[in-house]
């Protein structure tokens, strides 16, 4: 049975090792991205870049980490969507700016619209 275990981690780590070679940026909570997704429609296939702060991150450095991206759409209703972090559907992911938090999870800022949902951005020199 031991010898089964040694075989899954064994195929995790050659998975993890593809996965390694896209750049992906190091994200934290309370990054505003912009996750460029490549959708299928049909025969065609197109790029839609979602823009939004990230509020959760979860998986940690394995294969199935995942993160959630909050974003306020037309007429003020905010939309959330997770992306698998290693998913070969995201084309890439640019950080435009970070901010300073002090908790993991911003699940607050669902309950929060315009002045009191803003974040004081993080300058890194």
């Amino acid at each position: 049975m031991a010898h089964a275990v040694d075989l899954m981690q064994a195929v995790d780590f050659q998975s993890m090792e593809k996965l390694a070679d896209k750049n992906r940026p190091d994200l934290h909570a309370g990054d505003t991205v912009k996750v460029h997704v490549r959708i299928v429609e049909g025969k065609r296939e197109r790029i839609q870049i979602f823009q939004g702060v990230v509020i959760a991150i979860r998986g940690g450095k394995g294969i199935n980490k995942t993160f959630t991206v909050r974003r306020v759409a037309s007429h003020g209703i905010g939309v959330e969507r997770s992306f698998l972090f290693h998913s070969p559907r995201i084309e890439k992911i640019v950080v435009l700016r970070h901010a300073k938090v002090r908790r993991a999870k911003l699940y607050y800022l669902r309950k929060r619209s315009g002045k009191s949902a803003r974040l004081k951005e993080r300058r890194i020199s």
